[in-house]
C-alpha cells in the first residue's frame, strides 16, 4: 500500500515545498492539500489519506486542535507535525507526540535552507511508508521474533536489588515514556536514565513537559551533573550521554547508528557503574540502537525488558533486541510501569 500524503499548511510556498518534496519519495502520492485544521478534516473523507504533514500554527483550526480529531476520529491515520526551532514550537511539538503524532520535522530557521527539511521529510516518509503496509506485509520487514508477553528468562530476578533505571527509545517513544515517568512514585529512590531520539533543542522540551507530569525531577542532562536519586536525565539532542563515577558526561563522538544520542552507549556505561543493579528498558523506535548496551547490562547482570510488539508504532529497536536474546520479559507499557513500581514494594 502506498502512502497517501495530505499536506497541511496555511503558506502557499510550505504547501509547494512538502508537495514536491513528497513527491520524489518512492511508494508516496500526495493525494491533497489543506490550509488549515478545519480544510483538513472536512476534506479526509475526499483524499483518503493514511499520512497527514500538518502545521502547527494556521488560522481556523491549529495543528493541535485538528490532530486531536483526526486521532479520535481516524486513529488509523497517521500524522507528521512540521516544527518550528523556537521554545515555543518544541513545547507544541512535545504535546502533540503525547497526543498521538507519528513524528515531527523540525522546520530550519532558514527560510532557503530547504535541504534541510526535505532531507527529514524523505527519512520521515520511508518509515510512514513501511508503516502503512498491510499487516502480512510489515511482518515481513520486521524481525521474525515471538509475540509473547510472558517472562523468557526473569525467574528470580530481585528487583528490589535495583540501583538504576535506564530507558532507550526512538519513534513512537515520547508518548510511551511520558506514560511509563508519570507513574513512578517519589519512593522510586535511584535515578533514571533515558535516551530518546530526538534534535536538539526539542529534548530541553520533552524533558519539562515530563518534569510537570511527574513526580520525580525530569532534567535535560548537563556535563558533570551529579547523578542523584529520584532525578529522570534526558540525554540532549546531538550529544552522547554516559555515566562516569557518579557523574553525567556528555560528548559528540561520530553517531552510532546514525544518531546522537545512542542508547548503546548510554546503556554500556550504565553497565559498568552499576553492574547486575540495572533495569534497562528498550521501547518503540526504528533501527537496532539499544542492542548492543542491553547485551552489557545483561551479562553484567541486569534486567531487560522490552516493549511488545503489538504496541510499538515500529517494532524495531525492541525486535533487534529480542532477536539477539537479550531480552528477558516482553511487555507492554502498562506491564513495564508495573515491573519499576515492584522496585519500590
Amino acid at each position: 500500500m502506498q502512502v497517501r500524503l495530505m499536506v497541511v499548511d496555511d503558506s502557499a510556498f510550505m504547501r509547494k515545498i512538502v508537495s514536491d518534496a513528497a513527491s520524489k519519495v518512492t511508494g508516496v502520492t500526495v493525494v491533497g492539500t489543506a490550509r488549515n485544521g478545519v480544510d483538513a478534516i472536512e476534506n479526509i473523507e475526499r483524499y483518503r489519506p493514511n499520512i497527514i504533514t500538518m502545521d502547527v500554527e494556521m488560522p481556523k483550526m491549529n495543528g493541535i486542535e485538528a490532530l486531536k480529531i483526526i486521532k479520535r476520529d481516524h486513529p488509523e491515520i497517521e500524522v507528521i507535525m512540521l516544527s518550528s526551532h523556537s521554545k515555543e514550537g518544541s513545547l507544541v511539538t512535545m504535546e502533540a507526540l503525547e497526543l498521538g503524532a507519528l513524528d515531527f520535522i523540525e522546520k530550519s530557521s532558514d527560510r532557503g535552507d530547504l535541504s534541510f527539511l526535505t532531507s527529514q521529510l524523505e527519512s520521515k516518509l520511508l518509515m510512514a511508508e513501511v508503516l502503512t503496509k498491510p499487516k502480512e506485509l510489515r511482518e515481513k520487514v520486521k524481525e521474525a521474533v515471538p509475540q509473547r508477553r510472558e517472562s523468557l528468562s526473569a525467574g528470580g530476578f530481585d528487583y528490589r536489588k535495583v540501583k538504576a533505571v535506564v530507558l532507550g527509545a526512538s519513534t513512537g517513544g515520547p508518548k510511551v515514556l511520558f506514560q511509563i515517568v508519570r507513574q513512578i512514585p517519589k519512593e522510586l529512590n535511584l535515578p533514571v536514565f533515558i535516551v530518546q531520539h530526538m534534535p536538539k533543542g526539542f529534548t530541553k522540551s520533552f524533558a519539562e513537559r515530563m518534569d510537570g507530569d511527574s513526580a520525580l525531577k525530569v532534567v535535560e542532562a548537563e556535563d558533570g551533573m551529579s547523578v542523584e536519586n529520584n532525578t529522570v536525565y534526558v540525554a540532549p539532542g546531538d550529544f552522547h550521554m554516559v555515566v562516569e563515577s557518579g557523574k553525567i558526561r556528555l560528548n559528540q563522538k561520530p553517531k552510532l547508528h546514525g544518531v546522537r544520542p545512542a542508547a548503546d552507549f548510554l546503556m554500556e556505561s550504565v553497565a559498568r557503574s552499576y553492574g547486575g543493579h540495572v533495569l534497562a528498558v528498550i521501547l518503540t523506535g526504528m533501527g537496532k540502537d539499544g542492542a548492543a548496551g542491553l547485551m552489557s547490562i545483561k551479562e553484567a547482570g541486569g534486567h531487560v525488558l522490552a516493549q511488545n510488539r503489538e504496541t510499538c508504532v515500529v517494532y524495531g529497536m525492541p525486535g533487534y533486541a529480542v532477536s539477539s536474546g537479550v531480552v528477558d520479559e516482553i511487555l507492554s507499557p502498562e506491564d513495564i510501569s508495573e515491573r519499576i513500581l515492584r522496585i519500590v514494594r
